[in-house]
C-alpha cells in the first residue's frame, strides 16, 4: 500500500518492510514544516502495523537522504521567538517518534545527509550508507543553536569528541569518515547499494520480531542510563525476554534448527 502525505512524506508496506520516504527532490529532500509534522504519524502507523517487521527511512531518488531543514521556510517559520519554538517542537516530535519506535529502524543513506536529515538518520538503529554519502550539521555556519535535546541520538552513535568535531566545524564528512566516526555502520559501493541494503533489511525482517524488540529495548535502556540492580526498569526488560521464551516463534526456531530448515517467524 502507498500513501503520500501533503508534506511529501511517503509511506508504504512491502513484504514486512515499512518504508518512510522523505520526498522533496527539488530541494534535495529538505524537510519542510509539513514534512516534520507528518513524520511522527508515519512512524506511529508503521510501528503499530502488525505486518511490519522493520522500518526503513530513506530519501526520494539517489541524490540525497535529506539536506536538512528547508531553509527557504526560515523567514516565516523562524521569524519570531515564538515561531522558532513552534518549529523546534515539530522537529523534536519527529525525532522523538523515531527514537520511540519499538521496531528496528534502518536509515538507507544516499547522497547528502545534512542538518536535520543527519539528526533523523542518527535516530535510526542502523545506518547503511552509499559510497557517495556526505554527512554534516552546518548549524555553526548558519548561526543556529543546536537543540540540546537532539544530542542523545548523536551521542548514541558517536563519541563526544566526534560530535564536537561535527558541530564545531560544520564540515561535511565523506562515507569513509562517517564509517570511522559512527555515523554509519556499513558503506556500500553506489552500484551495489540497493542490493546490499535490501539484503540487510530482509535478514532483519526474517528474524524473530519479539527477540529483536526485547534486544532493542534492553540496548536502549542500558545505553541511555546507568541502571541500578534494583531499578524497576529491569522487570520490564525481563518480561520482554520471557515473552520470547514463551512464544510460538521460539518453538518454531528450535524446530527449524532441529529439522535443518529456515524458520518462519510470525511475531507471536
Amino acid at each position: 500500500m502507498s500513501e503520500t502525505a501533503p508534506g511529501l512524506i511517503d509511506t508504504r508496506v512491502d513484504g514486512g518492510v515499512g518504508h518512510i520516504v522523505m520526498s522533496n527532490p527539488s530541494r534535495m529532500n529538505a524537510m519542510n514544516s509539513a514534512m516534520w509534522r507528518a513524520l511522527p504519524t508515519a512512524v506511529a502507523r508503521l510501528d503499530g502495523d502488525p505486518e511490519v517487521r522493520v522500518i526503513v527511512v530513506r530519501g526520494a531518488g539517489e541524490a540525497a537522504f535529506s539536506a536538512g531543514a528547508d531553509i527557504s521556510e526560515f523567514g516565516a517559520v523562524r521569524s519570531t521567538p515564538e515561531a522558532v519554538q513552534a518549529y523546534e517542537d515539530l522537529n523534536s516530535a519527529a525525532i522523538d517518534a523515531l527514537l520511540a519506535a519499538q521496531k528496528p529502524v534502518v536509515a538507507a543513506v544516499r547522497g547528502f545527509c545534512l542538518g536535520g536529515g543527519f539528526a533523523l538518520a542518527m535516530c535510526c538503529d542502523i545506518r547503511l550508507a552509499s559510497a557517495d554519502a556526505q554527512f554534516g550539521i552546518p548549524a555553526a555556519r548558519l548561526g543556529l543553536g543546536y537543540n540540546p535535546r537532539w544530542m542523545r541520538p548523536l551521542l548514541a552513535g558517536m563519541s563526544a569528541a566526534h560530535v564536537k568535531e561535527v558541530l564545531f566545524t560544520g564540515d561535511r564528512f565523506d562515507s569513509q569518515a562517517a564509517l570511522r566516526m559512527g555515523m554509519a555502520q556499513r558503506v556500500y559501493a553506489d552500484a551495489e547499494f540497493a542490493q546490499q541494503t535490501d539484503a540487510v533489511i530482509a535478514r532483519i525482517a526474517q528474524n524473530a520480531p519479539l527477540s529483536i524488540r526485547a534486544s532493542k529495548a534492553a540496548i536502549n535502556a542500558v545505553a541511555e542510563s546507568a541502571l541500578r540492580l534494583d531499578d524497576p526498569a529491569w522487570a520490564t526488560l525481563d518480561a520482554l525476554v520471557d515473552a520470547c521464551f514463551r512464544s510460538a516463534d521460539y518453538a518454531e526456531g528450535r524446530a527449524a534448527f532441529a529439522e535443518k530448515r529456515k524458520p518462519v517467524f510470525r511475531g507471536r
